[in-house]
């Protein structure tokens, strides 16, 4: 029942971005911002007036590159920042599913529908998946569901629903979280492959599962008792090694293979380039003389990092044309952006700090093996639960990297699309600091907060917003953490105003 509640609340809050974003590009006119605007080289059809009203604030900012390479392909030097697994997939609706409505639909006008459609069935795809993984991690149905629902508030809302890869990134790494979660030791990463191809976060993930495999691959006895080590010798001589790194480097082969195939392919395209300027529509041409952007040009020399002895393209373009780097976001008129991630910083902080708090040795230990008192085959269920220290772990690294290498105002939609301790630590602060989640009923006759048999698609969060008054101020901030930036970055984002 609990997988009801959360795809039904996923499903209203999909629902409902969608008509608050096309009500609000509509009401409010949009900003001249200073971002990639490619002419329209496609003649427009009957309905593409009418799907550009609906859903023409999906397209903004960065959507406009993974729209723009699922139409075109990648032209511009730039476009090699956005990774093609989100493009191929919008491409791909476009000329199967919604290919009908060629007649009446460009590719442009059918490439925004598939960006509807596409994101909110990814988004709830994983919702379902992140109330499945905390299930097997917490071991505690009450907290996995409150997480899974505040996932569907998100802060990053409007990311998860634009023409933005959070929501295809967050499906397949919770997704294959999930699957590897009920698989065997031995599961293959292949599925780590994927997520790979949205960017390079799925390095940290990756890694941190291979920690984590390292703990489940050992027998409880090596982790757990210094007197049991020698049974533990027996069986590793018979297959079942703590140290075997085999799987987990042919995973990380696997993982890297497409990143560095996209990598090559960017060095062929402008290094050894095979087409000349007169191929490119002129319209496209003059858009990259006026703004200074490269096209391949077989006439032209080729770019100076060609000459580098690493040719990566993707870190020069990360370099030169987006300024990312060690601590090159620390300065004064950036504190702005800095207290725009605040709010999901403090909750990666708070998780890092009340997870050591209570689980000093484990964490010293890196989670590598326990004391011969604590037994981790029945773990204490909650966000407490020794399963959650990798996640932890991750979080903290997302984190670190996030605040002092990035925009630190993507720290929001990066932390909330790539890990899930933000949601079951607020579902955590939650559960521990509001009593109308304990009580069978409020002060209010007739209104049940807490799950009970007659009601079996309750939903403790969307019960709690009538009673906002009463709720305690822990609930008060979480809550307004979440719905207010649910909100406004719909305000914002899709009128090309500057958000996270």
């Amino acid at each position: 029942m609990d997988v009801r509640v959360v795809l039904h609340f996923a499903v209203i809050t999909r629902a409902l971005s969608l008509v608050l974003q096309a009500l609000l590009n509509a009401a409010i006119p949009d900003h001249e911002a200073d971002a990639f605007r490619p002419p329209r080289t496609e003649r427009p059809l009957y309905l593409d007036s009418a799907v550009e009203w609906c859903f023409g604030g999906l397209s903004r900012w960065d959507a406009e590159h993974y729209l723009f390479i699922a139409e075109r392909g990648y032209l511009y030097e730039h476009n090699f920042a956005f990774f093609p697994l989100l493009p191929v997939i919008l491409r791909g609706l476009a000329e199967t599913l919604l290919w009908p409505l060629s007649a009446w639909l460009s590719v442009r006008g059918r490439l925004l529908l598939a960006v509807a459609l596409g994101n909110s069935a990814l988004f709830l795809l994983s919702a379902v998946a992140l109330y499945a993984m905390s299930r097997i991690v917490l071991q505690d149905r009450r907290l996995a569901l409150l997480s899974s629902l505040l996932y569907c508030l998100t802060p990053a809302n409007v990311f998860m629903t634009a023409g933005y890869s959070e929501s295809l990134f967050a499906a397949l790494t919770l997704g294959a979280s999930s699957s590897w979660r009920r698989a065997s030791p031995s599961e293959p990463a292949w599925p780590w492959a994927s997520p790979r191809q949205r960017a390079p976060t799925a390095w940290s993930t990756w890694g941190s599962c291979c920690t984590c495999r390292r703990c489940a691959r050992c027998p409880r006895s090596a982790r757990t008792a210094p007197r049991r080590r020698a049974a533990a010798d027996r069986s590793a001589t018979r297959g079942s090694s703590c140290v075997s790194w085999s799987p987990r480097c042919w995973g990380t082969a696997i993982i890297a293979l497409p990143f560095c195939a996209f990598q090559y392919y960017g060095y062929r395209t402008f290094c050894t380039p095979s087409t000349s300027l007169e191929r490119v529509p002129p319209s496209l041409v003059s858009l990259a003389e006026r703004r200074g952007y490269r096209i391949p040009d077989e006439n032209g020399p080729p770019p100076l990092w060609c000459m580098r002895p690493l040719p990566l393209l993707y870190s020069h373009i990360q370099d030169v044309y987006w300024d990312v780097g060690f601590l090159r976001y620390f300065e004064l008129k950036q504190i702005p952006n800095f207290l725009l991630a605040l709010p999901m910083a403090s909750l990666g902080i708070m998780a890092a700090y009340a997870y050591y708090q209570a689980n000093p040795d484990m964490c010293l230990r890196l989670g590598l093996w326990e004391s011969a008192g604590r037994r981790l085959d029945k773990p204490t269920p909650g966000f407490f639960n020794p399963r959650v220290f990798v996640y932890v772990v991750h979080s903290t690294a997302l984190l670190v990297f996030g605040t002092l290498c990035m925009h630190v105002q993507v720290l929001t939609r990066f932390m909330a699309s790539s890990s899930p301790v933000p949601f079951w630590i607020s579902a955590h602060l939650l559960l521990l600091n509001e009593p109308l989640l304990h009580r069978r009923k409020t002060s209010v006759p007739n209104v049940q907060l807490r799950g009970g048999c007659s009601n079996p698609l309750h939903n403790p969060v969307s019960a709690l917003l009538p009673h906002w008054r009463s709720c305690s101020p822990t609930t008060q901030c979480i809550l307004g953490y979440f719905l207010s930036y649910w909100l406004l970055g719909l305000v914002l984002h899709c009128n090309f105003l500057p958000w996270t």
